[in-house]
């Protein structure tokens, strides 16, 4: 039955109509009871100053205004007037830290907009509007005023010894921001580092970073990075720091070449110390007590004016810095005469040798390639492969042949008679095309091989006589004599 009613008890266009004034007039009334226009949230910095406007609305003129207070109301704090305006009694500012800072910037009721000057961050809370009207009581609108802090950014470095244990190195400091800053590091000194933070009693935050590493000697002067964000900065910071790492002296003694010969002059020897900070003395002594006439000792220093076997000794160097002591020593040798010492090739010229050799080796290489290749294509095979050769004598050409008597090359090749009768008993060697004894058969052989051909063929032309019909009788004879250079082929042979 419910589902039934709205189609058996339809709404009237008359009464949809007066639903829609309805709930446009509660809309009219819920947006006329804001009569307080106030701005809902502001951002400001230390020692800025900041507008608090505030306006009363009041769209039938109805409402009668009596006074108007600003209402501060800190984070965690109590509610405190700061600024009161009446129209007979003028100006009142109540709350001592705000009586020297705040200002009215209308000296009216419909418009009292306020001015806060030298801004703190403990001013950060809400600040409310508030009017006392007649017949409606007190009207108010709320500002939520938020105090933004830039930080105040350094980075320094943190002097170390070297050691095996893990120490600061550097640290970064973002100190009294707010919102809070985020620290990073960056840098190719291989350490790690800890972040800490500290809230202060205005609200803002400080926050320290610290680079630890195992300090080494190696890692003296190295850089590592320190970079700060943080919503007020308009770009990321970033400071550079140099790590100072102290560490005991190493040394070191250049100068000898083992060349001191007797009346050289001017021989040097260097004294060189690595430490940190640099080595404070520096001292040269002899193993053999003091030092030759003829050596003057300058700094790190050491020239002997002339050589003589007075400087046939052990020279040493000891340096000092406030970490240690460190000493190193050379022995002289001082030789009869002047050693000639043959420069060798420079460094240049031996690369150059080495890339000119390469480079002659890498043309041979490809010049013997080249060869091979060339000689494999000449020697392959065919690029066409040619037609099958036709056997003389095969089936296939048989058929293809006209029907004819066959001739008597065709019944054997060579009669033993005319063989004997036409060459005198010896073999025929002048023969056309090579000595061919019939068209297209092998040359003609030596005289060993010819005689035994002849008789393997004599032999052959026999047996085919005895074992077939043949009558001589039908058939002419062969020439009796034919000359060397003519044919010898018998006539053709019927059968």
């Amino acid at each position: 039955m419910a589902r039934d009613y709205p189609a058996r008890c339809p709404v009237s266009p008359v009464r949809n109509t007066l639903l829609m004034a309805a709930s446009i007039l509660l809309a009219v009334q819920g947006i006329g009871a804001q009569k307080v226009r106030v701005e809902e949230e502001l951002k400001a910095y230390p020692t800025e100053s900041v507008d608090l406007r505030c306006e009363f609305i009041d769209g039938g003129g109805r409402t009668k205004l009596t006074q108007v207070s600003w209402i501060w109301e800190p984070i965690d704090g109590q509610r405190d007037n700061i600024a009161v305006y009446h129209p007979i009694y003028g100006q009142s500012f109540p709350n001592p830290s705000f009586k020297d800072r705040v200002v009215f910037l209308h000296n009216t009721l419909e418009n009292p907009s306020i001015r806060i000057s030298e801004l703190k961050m403990s001013d950060t809370g809400r600040y409310t509007c508030e009017y006392a009207t007649y017949p409606s009581g007190n009207e108010q609108g709320t500002t939520t005023l938020i105090m933004l802090a830039k930080p105040k950014n350094s980075a320094k470095v943190v002097t170390v010894k070297a050691g095996t244990k893990s120490v600061v190195v550097a640290t970064c400091e973002a100190a009294d921001g707010k919102p809070a800053a985020t620290i990073k590091w960056a840098g190719k000194v291989e350490g790690n580092h800890t972040t800490s933070t500290t809230n202060g009693p205005d609200g803002t935050v400080t926050v320290r970073s610290e680079y630890r590493l195992v300090p080494t000697p190696a890692d003296n002067g190295g850089e590592v990075t320190c970079m700060v964000d943080q919503s007020t900065q308009e770009r990321q910071w970033a400071h550079t720091i140099q790590l100072s790492v102290e560490y005991p002296p190493s040394v070191s003694i250049e100068g000898y070449d083992n060349n001191w010969y007797i009346g050289r002059s001017d021989a040097v020897l260097l004294c060189m110390a690595n430490g940190n900070p640099e080595p404070t003395t520096i001292t040269w002594t002899s193993v053999s007590g003091a030092m030759p006439d003829t050596v003057v000792v300058s700094g790190n220093k050491l020239t002997v004016r002339k050589v003589d076997d007075a400087v046939n000794t052990t020279f040493i160097c000891e340096v000092k810095n406030k970490h240690g002591a460190s000493s190193h020593q050379i022995t002289t040798i001082v030789i009869e005469e002047q050693r000639v010492i043959t420069p060798g090739p420079s460094s240049g010229a031996v690369i150059g040798g080495i890339l000119g050799a390469l480079a002659f080796i890498g043309i041979i290489v490809g010049i013997i390639f080249f060869i091979r290749k060339h000689q494999e294509d000449g020697e392959g095979p065919p690029k066409h492969k040619p037609p099958p050769p036709v056997k003389a004598g095969s089936s296939t050409e048989m058929l293809n042949k006209p029907s004819e008597p066959p001739t008597a090359t065709e019944t054997f090749p060579l009669s033993p008679e005319v063989y004997y009768e036409t060459t005198g008993g010896e073999p025929v060697t002048n023969l056309d095309d090579g000595g061919a004894l019939n068209g297209g058969a092998p040359p003609v052989l030596g005289d060993n091989a010819k005689y035994d051909k002849v008789n393997e063929l004599k032999d052959h032309a026999n047996d085919g006589l005895r074992g077939s019909d043949f009558d001589s009788s039908n058939h002419d004879q062969p020439a009796a004599n034919i000359s060397r250079g003519e044919s010898f082929v018998s006539p053709a042979m019927y059968v």
